[in-house]
């Protein structure tokens, strides 16, 4: 337990372009206090992800917050005090994490998070090398196996990722060509990308710029399975020309208007969200297959089976780092993902 009652940590009050001086930045917070579940965890690592850029220019939109909020939804660390209803960690142990959307996230001192949202970090890995793959493993394994519900018999059949060189498309290439007997095809639109892709086990690259074309042009008319981590509404169309008679489609990025689904209606083929966040939200009775998974793929990246995705370290617990983080984030040209020790 801390013997001080404040830390520092980074945050916004505002929603600002992040060019501006004060669109992040440091203060002087509270301590966390452990909920009967939490831990509190000294952060050594984070990561940080598209959904950081997402609230940082939407939640403060309307007008100053009261309290700045503080981002965060990768990190690695070391536990610092275990809540009473805890089990399965200690004080010292090394873990890693992805927390929630509604609580003050990783980009500070200390954090407290639910330990049934908690795994062993990996020990091959470093602590930039860890915090990359929280988030985007347990999206990728969520989809794949929670919401799409691939299975050990579904061999011989094909998965189609759209955003293949990002973070959630990179791991989840990794965890099909691992976990499954799927063939993974992969979009990618730059030379850069679609060797990172190849690099990660995909077995053929699409450009998503004529989607359709371009896996047409592979000898394969329809895929079984699609994930898109890219944009929904660009990709409606072709997703819906390409899926199979009853295949399904998952994407992990919201929209603003609608999509047309009776364009799946004569395939009877499915469409569902994943959000990571969603056991978390709603503490759902199967909250804590989250710290499964993420010991899972602790294992596999431990056995040499999964790599981390990062891409990008930045050095130093500073605003001008994760400020530099959220701008290359924006670009959209991201491969892999971003860390920041502290």
């Amino acid at each position: 337990m801390s013997n001080t009652s404040t830390m520092k940590a980074i945050g916004f009050d505002r929603s600002l372009p992040i060019q501006a001086s004060n669109s992040l930045f440091m203060f002087d917070a509270a301590y966390p206090e452990a909920a009967p579940y939490d831990l509190i965890v000294k952060v050594s690592a984070a990561s940080v992800n598209p959904v950081d850029a997402k609230v940082r220019v939407r939640a403060a939109a309307d007008g100053s917050l009261e309290t700045p909020r503080v981002l965060g939804y990768d990190a690695v660390g070391t536990v610092v005090e275990v809540g009473a209803s805890v089990t399965g960690f200690e004080v010292g142990s090394r873990v890693y994490y992805a927390g929630e959307i509604n609580r003050a996230g990783s980009n500070a001192r200390y954090q407290a998070v639910d330990s049934r949202l908690v795994g062993k970090a990996p020990v091959t890995l470093g602590d930039a090398e860890a915090a990359a793959l929280p988030l985007t493993a347990l999206t990728g394994w969520e989809a794949l196996f929670d919401r799409l519900r691939i299975g050990p018999d579904d061999a011989d059949k094909t998965l189609l990722v759209i955003g293949g060189a990002g973070g959630v498309g990179s791991i989840t290439i990794q965890l099909a060509k691992q976990l499954t007997r799927l063939r993974v095809i992969a979009t990618a639109s730059r030379p850069e990308s679609a060797a990172w892709c190849r690099s990660m086990g995909a077995d053929h690259i699409a450009d998503h710029v004529d989607l359709v074309k371009s896996v047409r042009a592979l000898g394969i008319e329809t895929v079984d399975y699609i994930l898109n981590a890219a944009d929904t509404i660009v990709h409606w169309d072709a997703m819906a020309e390409l899926i199979a008679p009853q295949g399904t489609i998952c994407s992990i990025v919201e929209f603003d208007g609608g999509v047309d689904l009776t364009k799946l209606q004569g395939k009877s083929a499915g469409f569902v969200w994943e959000l990571m966040f969603t056991r978390s939200l709603f503490k759902t009775a199967d909250i804590a297959k989250q710290a499964d998974i993420l010991d899972q793929v602790s294992r596999l990246a431990d056995q040499g089976k999964l790599r981390s995705t990062l891409m990008k370290t930045l050095a130093g617990f500073t605003v001008e780092s994760f400020k530099m983080a959220h701008q290359e984030i924006e670009s959209g040209k991201t491969i892999g993902k971003i860390s920041i020790t502290y």
